[in-house]
């Protein structure tokens, strides 16, 4: 996401140059980030589910449909793919207009 936020730099300072707040870029920037993370867990948990078959003998003290493991994982890996796409969002929307313009 930084570096998608950053090669969009000009986009955003156009976009705060004709009107756009902070709260209105930081969304935009975020939402982003949230489709990444739905298509993520989209495929990656039915994925998972399938394969759990093949990673039981690497398992232990779990059962390979253990729901409670998959649900706590993908938790925190949403939770961390937040994080990481807020950081850049946070930045992109303070980003000066003029400053932005002016960047090669």
């Amino acid at each position: 996401m930084a570096f998608a936020v950053a090669r969009r730099v000009k986009e955003i300072g156009v976009r705060m140059a004709l009107g756009a707040d902070q709260r209105q870029v930081l969304w935009m920037t975020l939402r982003e980030s949230l489709r990444m993370i739905a298509v993520g867990v989209l495929i990656g948990v039915p994925s998972a589910l399938l394969l759990m078959r093949l990673a039981r003998t690497f398992l232990f003290g779990l059962t390979p449909g253990d729901l409670m493991t998959l649900t706590a994982a993908v938790v925190v890996l949403t939770v961390v793919a937040v994080v990481a796409g807020y950081i850049p969002a946070r930045r992109a929307s303070q980003v000066e207009p003029m400053v932005a313009l002016r960047v090669e």
